[in-house]
């Protein structure tokens, strides 16, 4: 591995640079916390040990505590979590403790015993092995699942429309699709899964497939499409899962949209006059209960409108700190766009939430919007 080492203490660093080079890893020596950032900033480590007192004289580990703070919430943070180590005094196991209460993941006492150093590195080192394996197949499952989104869209005269979905975690469980339902005729689908991460992106492509599988009921029925694909779902997933979703058919020809809003946020027209209208629930979530019945609403898009259905990660970003993104900012957004082009609109759409909550995303953040020209 390679690892950064932080101590005041010339001697220190140069016993344990030998120990670890006799075992095979690269260090990099660093004698302050100012040094230990700059290094963290622009090198890339797999693993920081660190002294947590620096100061002549002093015990109290603060100037370790708050470079411990500004490496994981930070500089190291970047790359996914460093893990870090930190060393203290024999007499100093409470600092210790407070350390991995704060995110250190394990400590060596001075004087350290050079087996119990190593073994405690070979301990992390099999760790952060296993986290970059995770990491690797989480980003081919990240790869896929965005292949499942769709690639190739077919052209409409009166309606231009188009999606984004930026995952929380590396894979999520927000989903959306453009269905060719017969000439003229689109399906637009937007799907919240419950939960986050492998299971939930499981069910989503779960979902998917039931919907690819029953896609030639839904170019005659798209009620009984919804039906379907409800009963597949509640046999295939436990009871606890369920998804919310916008299921939307639209008739080129007429400019007819009709819908079916299964538990989802509403979805909202934004007409050209200004004027915002609500697409509500219609029906209860997908795969709750084995009998499942919807209503279908019709509404109709003039030159214009711009119809945009999201997930609750639009609306709720940024909950984590005391304040969501909400309706009202969304529409507000909508309307400075929604009179140029769509792929520009939706990319707004999308910067605004992340600009309104740029440190954490906690939930995905997902919209397809329909714009009638």
């Amino acid at each position: 591995m390679k690892i950064l080492v932080s101590d005041d203490q010339v001697d220190v660093l140069e016993a344990i640079r030998l120990l670890l080079k006799g075992a095979g890893h690269q260090t990099e020596m660093v004698e302050s916390p100012r040094a230990a950032l700059t290094a963290a900033e622009h090198g890339s480590f797999d693993l920081v040990l660190m002294d947590m007192n620096y100061s002549r004289d002093t015990t109290s580990g603060d100037e370790g505590l708050t470079l411990l703070d500004a490496l994981l919430n930070g500089t190291l943070a970047r790359d996914g979590g460093v893990p870090v180590i930190v060393m203290t005094a024999w007499s100093s196991v409470d600092l210790a403790v407070e350390a991995m209460r704060r995110g250190a993941v394990d400590f060596i006492q001075k004087p350290w015993d050079n087996a119990r150093l190593l073994a405690t590195i070979e301990k992390q080192a099999h760790r952060t092995k296993e986290r970059k394996k995770n990491r690797s197949e989480l980003e081919i499952a990240r790869h896929v699942q965005q292949r499942l989104l769709p690639q190739h869209a077919l052209a409409l005269k009166t309606v231009a429309f188009g999606g984004r979905c930026l995952p929380a975690q590396e894979i999520g469980g927000d989903y959306y699709d453009f269905l060719d339902l017969g000439p003229g005729r689109l399906g637009v689908l937007l799907a919240d899964v419950s939960g986050k991460g492998v299971a939930a992106a499981l069910l989503t492509a779960n979902l998917q497939a039931s919907f690819r599988s029953q896609l030639e009921l839904g170019m005659k029925h798209p009620r009984a499409l919804l039906a379907s694909v409800n009963k597949l779902f509640h046999e295939s997933t436990p009871a606890e899962y369920f998804a919310t979703m916008f299921f939307a058919e639209y008739r080129d020809h007429t400019r007819e949209l009709r819908y079916i809003n299964c538990g989802h946020p509403a979805a909202l027209l934004i007409r050209a006059s200004g004027a915002v209208e609500h697409l509500e629930a219609t029906a209860l979530p997908i795969g709750i209960f084995a009998a499942w019945k919807c209503e279908e609403k019709t509404v109709s898009l003039a030159p214009g409108d711009v119809l945009v259905a999201f997930s609750d990660g639009v609306l709720e970003a940024g909950v984590e700190r005391g304040d969501e993104f909400g309706e009202a900012r969304l529409i507000g957004a909508l309307h400075l766009v929604r009179a140029g082009e769509l792929e520009p609109l939706l990319d707004s759409i999308v910067g605004e939430v992340l600009r309104f909550s740029p440190d954490t995303q906690s939930d995905d953040v997902t919209l397809v919007a329909l714009r009638a020209i």
